[in-house]
């Protein structure tokens, strides 16, 4: 697995296309769930566009990074996200690893907060973020805040 952080601004037309579209055949198409994918956040000059390529340059795995203060006070980790082709390959922990890494090298003192879907809450107790708000629905989708707390 090759590992990639990139800007909006390193992204090429072919990346940025695969990115996206991974985006939406997951979180729009396959969980059924409409809602505004494009939010500018993608464009702002921090945002950090974390992805895992197979050798044969295939995105298998993508996250992206947001500085403190776009979503959250703290950083933010979203869209995390893992292509049909690269489930059951064990590779979201390494992604969120390697997110986590981005996001603390970048902003260390800033911290992490995530809107963590549900049913995924003891994947990322499990990665050091633990629960700092109630079930909420997001787009239809039970979601709960959580924080990165080191270990």
């Amino acid at each position: 697995m090759q590992w990639q952080n990139l800007s909006f601004n390193q992204l090429n037309a072919n990346t940025l296309y695969d990115i996206l579209k991974l985006r939406v055949d997951v979180f729009v198409v396959e969980q059924a769930c409409a809602y505004p994918e494009l939010d500018d956040k993608d464009r702002h000059p921090e945002t950090l566009h974390l992805m895992g390529l197979s050798p044969q340059g295939e995105l298998l795995a993508y996250a992206r990074v947001l500085p403190p203060g776009l979503s959250y006070p703290e950083a933010s980790i979203g869209r995390v996200v893992i292509s049909p082709a690269g489930r059951g390959q064990g590779l979201a922990t390494p992604l969120m690893q390697n997110a986590i890494d981005a996001a603390l090298s970048t902003w260390p003192a800033a911290g992490i907060q995530i809107g963590a879907q549900d049913y995924l809450k003891s994947f990322y107790q499990k990665l050091g973020f633990s629960a700092c708000s109630e079930m909420y629905l997001e787009d239809g989708i039970p979601h709960i805040d959580m924080r990165y707390q080191p270990k």
